[in-house]
């Protein structure tokens, strides 16, 4: 790969570290025998088109003839590192994590082709989950993005905009930490810069953040206030429904002035499942510690008696609704977990199947 100028590995590393490279990377690249000198991130991904970064300056590369015939191996996106010759991707370099969902249009099928899974990002450290404090504000959608982001093995930081348009925004703050125990929540707002140090410390040297959240949430303006001038469109809400226009229309990583790097997305309307994972466990930590005092280990906690989740629910002290998402999402993914374990076909039959033996031990029970 030609950047203008050759480069040894050393001052090679250096610039990568700017872009999030690290001392993980550098073991798998010393043991992989990989040529510093060819190893790029992806800035942001187009269909068949890649900016690239060496640390130094920039280039849009194609995919080799390999990658554009084997997309359901690791194909790139943005904040993926990967090797390049000249203008061509050869290869993606073994990702620290993926940020993935299921496909667009996916949630709540049950029936059809199985699930895929549709990656959004690579690499990321910390996923800051946007949700502005007016008719964006949902605390089941903040369950659904942590679950999600849980799943995929990053960081989550909850970010509640548009701070200002409340007298007492604190009351939010401590309904959110009602369901997102021990992760980090921060008020902000662009009118006045509030929280713009507590957000800045997870953008330090090398460490990369996405943000997520819907259309209107404030990622745009959010990402305007941590540079410190509008390097991203914002649009805005409209107040007769309270929907907000898509300003971002793509992924694409930015070096931020204070040395990290920042992902902006399109706004997410559906948030899929695509794969298992301990998100579960880890957004609803209160009932996994409830049902550790239900009478029975297997405990569905939906009519067992002696569980101690339905009792906490029927008390006031589990919220029903939050029972109820855990429920929904609990389901979403046992299905998608069946469905990349066995064909769609399998799945099906077995469901029939069981639904064929319950009618027979109910017709049975009534013969007897």
């Amino acid at each position: 790969m030609k950047w203008g100028k050759t480069m040894t590995s050393h001052i090679a590393s250096g610039s990568l570290r700017r872009f999030g490279w690290n001392d993980a990377f550098e073991r798998l690249a010393t043991g992989q025998a990989i040529d510093l000198d060819r190893v790029a991130r992806v800035l942001s991904a187009q269909r068949d088109q890649f900016l690239v970064t060496d640390g130094q300056s920039e280039r849009l590369c194609t995919p080799s003839g390999k990658l554009r015939h084997h997309r359901h191996l690791d194909y790139p996106v943005t904040g993926d590192w990967v090797l390049v010759d000249e203008s061509v991707v050869q290869r993606v370099i073994p990702r620290k994590n993926t940020l993935c969902r299921g496909e667009a249009g996916s949630r709540g099928k049950q029936a059809g082709e199985v699930q895929r899974e549709q990656p959004i990002a690579a690499n990321i450290d910390t996923a800051f989950i946007v949700s502005g404090l007016d008719r964006d504000y949902n605390l089941r959608r903040i369950e659904r993005f942590l679950t999600l982001v849980y799943n995929c093995g990053i960081a989550p930081v909850v970010v509640l905009t548009k701070a200002d348009l409340h007298e007492s925004p604190g009351a939010f703050l401590h309904e959110v930490e009602r369901i997102a125990f021990g992760v980090p929540i921060v008020l902000t707002s662009t009118k006045d810069g509030r929280g713009l140090d507590e957000l800045r410390i997870h953008l330090d040297v090398g460490q990369t953040v996405a943000m997520l959240g819907s259309s209107g949430a404030g990622k745009s303006s959010l990402a305007n206030m941590l540079y410190g001038s509008d390097i991203r469109a914002t649009a805005a809400v409209s107040e007769s429904v309270g929907k907000g226009r898509h300003t971002t229309t793509s992924r694409e990583l930015i070096a931020m002035p204070q040395g990290g790097i920042l992902m902006d997305n399109p706004g997410i309307r559906e948030i899929a499942f695509s794969k298992g994972g301990e998100g579960l466990a880890a957004t609803f930590s209160d009932i996994r510690e409830l049902a550790e005092s239900c009478r029975f280990a297997d405990c569905s906690h939906r009519h067992e008696p002696g569980c101690a989740v339905l009792r906490a629910a029927a008390t006031g002290e589990l919220l029903p609704e939050r029972l109820e998402n855990y429920r929904k999402m609990q389901r979403e993914m046992e299905y998608v977990q069946a469905r990349s374990e066995k064909s769609a076909d399998c799945v099906e039959k077995e469901r029939w199947r069981d639904v064929a033996l319950e009618i027979r031990r109910m017709n049975k029970r009534k013969k007897y």
